[in-house]
């Protein structure tokens, strides 16, 4: 795709707090696309609350990211209340220095975003995750508030989708299905790429776990399905990456099911890399997602995987090809997987893992997704960046 040489000036706006430790997908987009926006020469600024879990100063940069936060009481009733209108007036006084806004969750602040921009303004709102399909102002249930939010997203200039079952859900909520751009969550392949040598040098099979250690990443499945595959064996090992309130239910489970020795909790690690390169199979249970970083990371970097058939994993992993999908809660399925990886030779493994590479380089490439996106932030169709919803657009 030509690019356009003319520098853009782009608002980013998050509905979370920048940055965070151990923060979401969302939040970890953000950090990639900033970075290679303004290794293009581009400017880009960030615009997002002002939340306990991150930093507190108002004007502020982050990695050679200008952060705008806006500042809010936590006073129930009142906070979202403030929050929107400082937005609002952030928005009408500033807005026009940009030449288009990308708001990255599409919840109450992208709705204000598609509201307040001006016609013929670029607005690109991301549907982040299942979240906001399932507890956001796209729920089935939302209040009557929340359906004018909704009524607000379909004016967005496109609507970012980062998985064919998201793109679907859309279509179905009534989104205009020109506006939708299939377009999944950036890589960077030059940074996550195969290690130099084969992975294991002895017969021990090392498979890893990278994420939050919460309920829907569904880990109590995999330590039951650990248990059912390989019982107490020597041979395998788990590293489970990330913290969370669950640290201590899962210890405890694992001990229960006689697994204990074969389990790592590493807590959060700056590493990932590092700790991918030293593994011989990724793991993803999750019950839901919308398309998970860490997934496309480990395929980045030449690792074959294992995950849950849900949005995202399902768009990437072809079983037969370059890993295995499972029914999402299903330990025997799972277990099967499991199995099925261990009896494999490394270098069988290794030559999987390099296909997963290939449909991450092929689909999901931070220099194609930023190339794609600079063409929406410059007024493109999102119809011509993309193959229609209706296609696996995502498989090589």
């Amino acid at each position: 795709m030509a690019r356009d040489a003319r520098p853009l000036r782009i608002l980013m706006i998050l509905e979370s707090g920048f940055p965070v430790r151990g923060g979401g997908g969302a939040e970890s987009q953000v950090r990639t696309l900033s970075g290679e926006l303004r290794r293009r020469g581009h400017i880009v600024t960030l615009l997002t609350p002002r939340v306990p879990n991150a930093p507190q100063k108002r004007i502020d940069r982050c990695e050679g990211i200008p952060v705008v936060r806006l500042g809010y009481p936590r006073l129930r009733g009142v906070a979202r209340l403030v929050l929107w209108c400082r937005t609002i007036a952030f928005l009408r006084r500033r807005g026009h220095r940009y030449d288009a806004w990308h708001a990255h969750i599409a919840h109450w602040l992208a709705a204000i975003a598609c509201t307040l921009a001006r016609p013929g303004h670029p607005v690109v709102v991301k549907v982040s995750g299942w979240w906001e399909l399932e507890q956001g102002v796209l729920a089935p249930d939302a209040s009557w508030l929340a359906r004018l939010a909704r009524r607000a997203l379909k004016k967005a200039s496109a609507v970012q989708a980062i998985s064919q079952r998201i793109a679907g859900e859309l279509v179905r909520q009534g989104f205009d299905r020109a506006r939708i751009v299939a377009l999944p969550n950036a890589v960077d392949t030059r940074r996550f790429a195969p290690g130099p040598a084969p992975r294991s040098a002895d017969a021990t099979l090392r498979a890893i776990f990278v994420g939050r250690l919460v309920r829907e990443k569904d880990l109590p499945t995999l330590l039951e399905a650990w248990a059912t595959a390989f019982g107490n064996s020597t041979m395998t090992r788990l590293r489970l990456i990330g913290s969370g309130p669950l640290e201590a239910e899962l210890r405890a489970r694992a001990e229960a099911l006689g697994i204990g020795n074969a389990l790592e909790f590493m807590g959060h690690r700056e590493d990932i890399q590092a700790l991918i390169d030293e593994s011989d199979l990724g793991l993803l249970p999750s019950v839901i997602e919308g398309l998970s970083n860490t997934l496309l990371e480990c395929m980045s970097c030449g690792l074959p995987v294992i995950a849950s058939r849900i949005s995202g994993s399902e768009d990437f992993v072809i079983p037969g090809r370059n890993g295995w999908l499972f029914e999402p809660g299903d330990v025997a399925g799972l277990a099967a997987c499991l199995r099925e990886a261990a009896a494999l030779s490394a270098e069988r493994r290794r030559e999987i893992g390099l296909q997963a590479r290939q449909a991450v380089v092929a689909n999901a490439s931070l220099d194609s997704v930023v190339d794609r996106l600079t063409a929406l932030y410059r007024g493109a169709a999102p119809a011509s960046l993309a193959p229609p919803v209706s296609t696996l657009a995502f498989r090589s």
